[in-house]
């Protein structure tokens, strides 16, 4: 993506603040102007001392003071205003742009999503995120005032002669737009790699801490340990780049500076040897240049400052772009389930064939077991039915109606569906079997819990449904976890259960209770349940053999 179009997309999120960004540009501006007053006002209460005038006025030296501390003061007050209003913009900016992602995301689960580098997701989430601040703070408003004080200080140097006008005009156009052009095509992509290689280390870090009892148990961490430190010797490789490019690009714009000033000093010179200005115009002209590089070299200084800004960008909207896999159905129809039937599906993973002409049919007040070995299509057949992807060929109707046409928030309420991993929150466990239905009370978590097998398991904690869970899970065994999630799928209350080997880590008396209560909870509901084990589908109303991808 070029750096123009990049640009122009960052710009696009700051049109609902641009009244702010007026006020942090105009703030900003006068800074820069106090500030080059500053040593100008030195300038003036010398020329002062020895009697001469400035533009034919005579001034004081309590002049002169009162107006240094008023420009001190006022400098302070302005450079707090810019930088509050400016990141003010910024953060708010930042999460804005969070939301969208994280709203992306969810329009790409499940497919894309799935694919995706999780270690590289958290990348773009928080550090490239975070390098858009120098976008939003630091890039937009110094360029803007630049531009501004640019325009101001010609009318000043015309003021005292338009020779030295032109003389400064040239300079800032040098210092603030052929040095980033130059600086531009010097840029050898050194951000865009140092990104990957960090989103690269942070997935390599996060693969590591998920397997770190395997790692530990096959005797790999010294194997994992070289592996990072390659890692980390490739990413200081490319810092090292990034450094020599930043210190090329300052030596480049001091020595502009150097010689800016030596030709300022010159000119200046020239016209005071010859009588078109007087000391007191050649002394002021001289530190005006000297004290208002500010906001140009702030625009020179670009370059380095969005190296990364561009190459997180780039990752940022490129997620936010990307499309789905489907798109979420917003304008069909809502559901009222009576039954689902899944005709004479097809379907294959890249090339490799999955269901051939499966058929199969759940209705309200029905249980269904979906039975066969593991790799036959069983979990395929169900993320069909969620509507995660189509089929090839075939139809997935529920009550009749093509789930194509139902809305996707209708269909999402419908269906309670629980996978073989049930994915555990750093929450209370009360919180956890909470996110399936937030209008729950809490005997309905309980009454849940119960129907799950996991109550007295919870009552036995010290803090019952309070008791604070870590980190994916870790202080729970598979079997609880999996109890949890079937407590969530009791809690939910849609018409139809899903449920891909719900027993599948329990033992045979779990296993036994929580069959009961998914028999008892067939009324008005449809159940299909997928197992590789027939004790679990055994009391299902009707049993569907599935092998290598076709219904037998």
């Amino acid at each position: 993506m070029k750096k123009s179009e990049l640009i122009k997309k960052l710009i696009v999120f700051v049109k609902p603040l641009s009244g702010v960004m007026t006020i942090t540009v105009i703030l900003r501006v006068l800074g820069f102007i106090i500030a080059a007053a500053i040593p100008v006002l030195g300038g003036v209460g010398i020329v002062s001392l020895v009697d001469l005038k400035i533009f034919n006025v005579s001034v004081s030296l309590d002049f002169v003071i009162i107006g240094l501390i008023i420009c001190a003061v006022s400098r302070g007050i302005f450079r707090y205003g810019e930088q509050l209003s400016g990141h003010y913009i910024a953060f708010t900016l930042l999460a804005l742009i969070r939301d969208k992602i994280f709203t992306a995301m969810r329009r790409l689960a499940f497919v894309k999503l799935q694919k995706k580098d999780s270690g590289s997701l958290l990348s773009i989430i928080t550090a490239d995120i975070e390098l858009l601040e120098v976008f939003y703070a630091h890039t937009i408003a110094p360029a803007a005032s630049a531009v501004l004080y640019f325009i101001f200080a010609l009318i000043i140097f015309a003021k005292i002669h338009i020779v030295l006008s032109l003389t400064v005009a040239l300079i800032y156009i040098v210092i603030g737009f052929f040095l980033p052009l130059l600086f531009a095509k010097m840029d050898d992509g050194a951000g865009v790699e140092y990104r990957k290689k960090m989103s690269s280390l942070n997935s390599f870090f996060l693969d590591s801490l998920l397997g770190i009892k395997e790692i530990i148990f096959f005797d790999k961490i010294k194997e994992r340990k070289d592996n990072i430190e390659k890692r980390g010797e490739a990413i200081s490789g490319t810092f090292k780049l990034l450094k020599n490019f930043e210190g090329k690009t300052f030596a480049i714009t001091e020595a502009a500076l150097t010689l800016c000033n030596f030709l300022m000093l010159g000119i200046s010179t020239f016209l005071l040897v010859s009588g078109k200005i007087d000391f007191a115009a050649f002394l002021i002209s001289n530190l005006m240049l000297l004290s208002g590089y500010g906001p140009i070299i702030a625009v020179s200084g670009l370059a380095v400052n969005l190296q990364q800004t561009f190459a997180s960008a780039e990752r940022v909207f490129s997620l936010l772009e990307e499309k789905p896999e489907l798109d979420e159905v917003t304008d069909g129809e809502n559901l009222s389930f009576e039954k689902v039937d899944a005709d004479n599906i097809n379907f294959r993973y890249d090339d490799m064939e999955v269901l051939q002409d499966v058929s199969i049919s759940v209705k309200k007040d029905e249980i269904v077991g979906l039975c066969g070995k593991s790799g036959s299509g069983k979990s395929t057949l169900l993320r069909l039915i969620m509507r995660f992807f189509d089929p090839l060929s075939g139809e997935v109707k529920m009550s009749g109606i093509d789930i194509k046409k139902i809305n996707t928030a209708s269909l999402r309420e419908a269906v309670s569906y629980i996978t073989q991993q049930t994915y555990i929150f750093k929450k209370s466990i009360y919180e956890n079997i909470l996110l399936a239905n937030r209008n729950a009370s809490k005997e309905d978590v309980i009454e849940a819990a119960k129907k799950a097998a996991i109550h007295d398991f919870i009552m036995s904690l010290p803090e019952g449904y309070d008791t604070k869970m870590t980190e994916l899970g870790g202080n729970l065994s598979s079997g609880e976890k999996q109890r949890l999630g079937l407590a969530r799928a009791f809690l939910h209350k849609a018409p139809l259960l899903l449920l891909d080997e719900p027993t599948g880590n329990l033992d045979s008396l779990n296993e036994a209770l929580i069959l009961n209560s998914i028999y008892q909870e067939k009324k008005d509901k449809g159940v299909l349940i997928v197992s590789h084990r027939k004790s679990t589908v055994n009391a299902a109303d009707k049993i569907v053999y599935i092998e290598k991808g076709r219904v037998r």
